[in-house]
């Protein structure tokens, strides 16, 4: 075993798979065996494995300048067009774009521009953020806080009060819900919670709403038609910022742009990116601020002297030009366009387990999706802990599928875009396997109900 503390592992079971190289959608152990990485990793090797024209131009920025800081006034060409191209994509008036290294990092940087935001006009008490139950949003100490699920808290002594942190309802319908409860009053029923929240707080003490616009570590939840016009019409009532989380779900992998346009979500005014923006071959964040949010800190940043905010690779110049490229594919190869045909055959797949005996929900769109795994069919009833997922999961490991369980008893599906049909058949062949062996390993050890 080696001296690496190893991110979200259970500590009694590290170094279990050793992967050795990669090609296309495929990787490989140190054995040589081959697996689908039905995960694009981490819901973020956009276009797979060993693409040359990403280590063409990571090389060639390297070779020029392969570090340069952002601070203090100097810039660097590919950190400009990167910024540009990226404003010209999003759904937002005058976007301006801050880059960090990570998804955590993004989230803690907005929450720190919407605190310096309202100071700057004068509402310092307009702070606290609204996040979802089950959300994911990170893990550094404030991100963390913005996430809704519990191995991110337990032990950590997070400080959601100070950090001004309010819960409310995950929009999943298949576990909240109420007997006889249409997924239209479902979602009035939570809109509804969410109005007493933001009416028992103060609306004047609330900034944002974060949400990611469809979920991923939570279990790929995919809120009922309507939820999100409801919720924006309710926030801008209010007038209070609507954070589009789009780490995940950023540049196609829904079948559109972003997750915000496949979910009816209009004109965010923050929108948090990392993952897909560079295939995930170089380590890059941007946090994306509407262009009067930007204009209200220029002369409080003037009166300090700085804008006492950045990291030493904020704007990593190698990180901009593999991210710069990895858009220029998408557009060149019309992935997008890719993400949302061979995404609907995925879903088409998917939803072929929806009557196998073990299965209580099949949910995705496009290029994401998840099947849950439940102890009983009519009831809905969860799987206590994670024993079943993870059966279910080492069975894909085991016949060459790479997927993860998340929120239990689900397993969660994110292939590279370039994916064919062909390998989506690869993936669900396997998948068939480890249903009925998940089912088989349940039965016999009672876990039924």
């Amino acid at each position: 075993m080696s001296a690496v503390i190893y991110p979200t592992t259970n500590f009694k079971s590290t170094e279990t798979l050793i992967l050795d190289r990669g090609e296309g959608v495929y990787v490989y152990d140190k054995q040589g065996k081959r697996y689908i990485e039905g995960l694009a990793g981490l819901w973020c090797t956009s276009l797979g494995y060993s693409n040359q024209e990403l280590i063409d131009a990571a090389n060639s920025q390297m070779g020029q300048i392969g570090f340069s800081h952002t601070f203090g006034g100097k810039a660097h060409e590919v950190g400009m067009a990167l910024s540009d191209k990226l404003t010209a994509m999003v759904p937002m008036n005058n976007a301006k774009v801050f880059f960090g290294n990570s998804g955590s990092d993004a989230n803690d940087s907005h929450i720190k521009m919407l605190r310096y935001y309202f100071n700057a006009i004068g509402k310092p008490e307009k702070y606290k953020i609204i996040s979802r139950e089950r959300a994911y949003h990170g893990v550094t100490v404030a991100a963390a806080c913005l996430t809704g699920l519990a191995p991110n808290h337990t032990h950590f002594d997070l400080p959601f009060d100070a950090m001004g942190i309010l819960r409310t309802d995950a929009p999943h319908y298949y576990r909240g819900g109420l007997p006889g409860e249409s997924e239209t009053d479902f979602v009035d029923r939570i809109v509804g919670n969410l109005e007493a929240l933001i009416k028992a707080e103060g609306a004047h003490t609330i900034a944002a709403f974060i949400a990611e616009p469809i979920t991923g570590a939570s279990g790929v939840i995919v809120p009922p038609a309507g939820y999100y016009e409801k919720v924006q019409a309710l926030l801008n009532q209010h007038d209070i910022l609507f954070w589009a989380d789009e780490v995940i779900t950023g540049f196609g992998r829904t079948g559109s742009d972003f997750g915000a346009t496949t979910m009816h979500i209009e004109k965010p005014d923050m929108m948090t990116f990392a993952k897909q923006l560079s295939s995930a071959y170089m380590p890059i964040s941007a946090s994306v601020i509407k262009g009067d949010m930007y204009e209200a800190m220029i002369e409080p940043s003037s009166e300090v002297g700085v804008f006492g905010h950045g990291y030493t690779y904020s704007g990593h110049p190698t990180a901009c030009a593999v991210a710069l490229k990895t858009l220029e594919i998408y557009e060149r190869d019309n992935l997008f366009a890719h993400a949302a045909a061979v995404g609907d055959y995925m879903q088409q797949r998917l939803r072929q387990f929806a009557d196998h005996p073990l299965v209580g929900e099949v949910r995705g769109k496009g290029l994401i999706g998840a099947i849950e795994m439940v102890a009983n069919k009519q009831t809905g009833e969860a799987f206590s802990g994670g024993a079943v997922g993870a059966h279910a999961l080492q069975i894909c490991q085991d016949n060459g599928v790479i997927l993860r369980a998340v929120a239990g008893s689900s397993l969660a599906f994110c292939p590279p875009l370039i994916i064919s049909r062909d390998q989506i058949d690869e993936i669900m062949s396997v998948v068939a396997k480890a249903l009925d062996s998940a089912l088989d390993y349940a039965q016999a050890q009672g876990l039924l109900k």
